[in-house]
């Protein structure tokens, strides 16, 4: 039997925590930081039953990104669906488990496989801080530090 169509996943509640602005910043190996690197905007749509993160970037030649996420059936794991200014779109698997945010794609989706990804961001314990890493295996086996972002909360 379907839900009830006003039913909200109780999974979706989990993810509150990151409606809001956020300030994120940058830094990749080998680099200093650059300060912050742009701004992240969480917020639910279509009556609670998607989060939606928007990303803008201040160095123009890093994408803007549009994030959908959905609860799956299962009432523990989520669907992100990525799309960016470069007309990318990308499927991630998604969880949240005690402040501890991971995403990863290795099946090719709507684009290409050429590698695999993977993120893990850690919440501070008053989640005002996400401290975040992106690693890519190009073999889908042997993973590399990629970037490391901090979003720290702002409204």
């Amino acid at each position: 039997m379907d839900p009830s169509p006003d039913a909200r996943p109780a999974a979706l509640a989990n993810l509150d925590v990151f409606v809001g602005a956020w300030s994120v910043a940058a830094v990749f190996p080998g680099a200093p930081p650059t300060g912050p690197a742009g701004r992240a905007v969480f917020a639910w749509d279509l009556g609670g039953r998607f989060l939606v993160q928007r990303v803008e970037i201040a160095d123009p030649a890093a994408p803007a990104s549009q994030w959908i996420i959905a609860a799956n059936d299962d009432g523990v794991t989520y669907t992100a669906h990525y799309f960016d200014s470069r007309g990318v779109v990308r499927l991630y698997h998604m969880t949240f488990t005690e402040g501890v945010w991971t995403l990863q794609r290795d099946t090719a989706d709507f684009s290409p496989l050429p590698f695999s990804q993977r993120f893990r961001g850690t919440f501070s314990d008053d989640v005002t801080t996400i401290h975040a890493r992106w690693e890519l295996a190009e073999d889908g086996q042997t993973w590399r530090p990629d970037f490391d972002l901090t979003y720290t909360k702002l409204a």
